[in-house]
């Protein structure tokens, strides 16, 4: 009886066991969710561009025919960037001294006339002395001139002391204005405490550096710090005796810095150089530049290419300025205008550059209107309406 007992549980306990295997092979399985995809979620950049006729005359939109043509032919020139020294001044100190006050530091921008440092001179307060003297006694002996003048006209007085007067007067007068023109020499102004000499700024600039603290003794022609106008810079290029002949002045320049390696600086030679350099066996070759947006800065290096005005022996191909691209994400593009008055978005393919001008080996045809001026709107624009597509 106990084994047909044992025998009927295990039975029961292989049946339970079949009919949970059976409900899980037949149960309905949970469907997968697929992965998150962002580039699902965003849709891909609008190709055309609608403005009003108003923003488009307000952004100074203008655009230019793609043609064929041939890059210039460059020579490279190595260089850098310095101040035009017609655009540079030291601020020294005039007379030896004690810096009392400074008034500026490096970055600065000053005006021309503007109060940078103030001197105790202890010279200056004995020349203030002196001129002071000098004035008093040449006021006395001209009016004791005078006095003797009326008495002579009178037979009161001799002839000879007048003359004597008047001469004394006029050295008095001589050494009290020398007084004056060696206050003014050491950068004295009238007023003022007798020992302090105030430096001005000599130009309008930025303080490109500074050398000087309060306490600070000071030497004669010492400098103090140094102020730019880098409005205008140059970049100074050497040129290689084998590269001398392709030069000419006047020809246009395309500057490129090791620390804007994506910007391009446009330029002209306006001077070459007439000595040679006996180590490295260069002529400096000078690039006047416009610094675009304060980015240039005394020292950079980088490299000029230069037009030689030689002719190419390569095919035309279609060209762009160089103004006319921009990038988007990484896509190279520019916009072309239709006739309805859209832009349209191209991104293109780019060969090689010179002198402010690109190569597109597709993406373009000849004729079409490409955006030169005001492509920044038109980005603006189309970034704009991305963003709005993905809210």
């Amino acid at each position: 009886m106990r084994t047909n007992k044992g025998f009927l549980f295990v039975l029961l306990l292989a049946i339970s066991s079949c009919d949970k295997a059976d409900k899980q092979e037949h149960a309905p399985t949970e469907e997968k969710k697929p992965a998150h995809d962002d580039h699902d979620e965003h849709a891909e950049l609008p190709t055309r561009v609608e403005l009003s006729p108003a923003v488009v005359a307000d952004a100074k939109i203008r655009t230019e025919p793609v043609k064929k043509g041939t890059l210039a032919l460059t020579v490279s020139l190595p260089g850098e960037v310095t101040a035009d020294p017609d655009r540079s001044a030291k601020i020294a100190a005039p007379v030896a001294g004690r810096i009392e006050e400074v008034r500026f530091k490096e970055g600065a921008v000053v005006k021309k006339g503007d109060a940078v440092a103030v001197l105790r001179v202890p010279e200056l307060g004995r020349v203030r002395g002196a001129q002071s003297v000098a004035l008093a006694k040449a006021k006395a002996a001209r009016a004791n001139a005078e006095r003797l003048k009326s008495l002579l006209q009178s037979r009161l007085a001799s002839e000879q002391a007048a003359v004597d007067a008047d001469a004394e007067a006029k050295s008095l007068s001589i050494e009290a204005q020398a007084l004056g023109e060696q206050l003014a020499a050491m950068g004295a102004s009238g007023g003022g405490a007798p020992f302090l000499l105030t430096l001005r700024a000599p130009l309008d600039g930025i303080v490109i550096g500074r050398d000087a603290v309060v306490g600070q003794p000071v030497t004669a022609e010492q400098t103090l710090g140094s102020i730019a106008d880098l409005r205008e810079v140059w970049f100074l290029g050497r040129v290689f005796e084998k590269d001398l002949g392709r030069l000419r002045m006047g020809a246009g320049a395309e500057v490129q810095l090791n620390a804007y390696p994506a910007e391009r600086f446009q330029g002209m030679v306006d001077y070459v150089g007439q000595r040679i350099d006996p180590i490295g066996r260069t002529v400096t070759a000078r690039i006047r530049l416009v610094n675009r947006q304060e980015m240039l800065r005394i020292g950079l290096f980088g490299t000029a290419y230069v037009e030689t005005g030689g002719a190419s022996v390569r095919e035309p191909r279609l060209l762009v300025p160089r103004s006319a691209l921009t990038d988007i994400g990484p896509n190279t593009v520019v916009f072309v205008k239709h006739a309805d008055g859209d832009f349209e978005l191209h991104k293109i393919v780019l060969g090689d550059a010179a002198l402010g001008r690109v190569e597109v080996v597709s993406g373009l045809r000849e004729g079409e209107e490409v955006v030169v001026e005001g492509v920044f709107t038109l980005k603006s624009a189309v970034l704009k309406s991305t963003l709005a597509e993905d809210e």
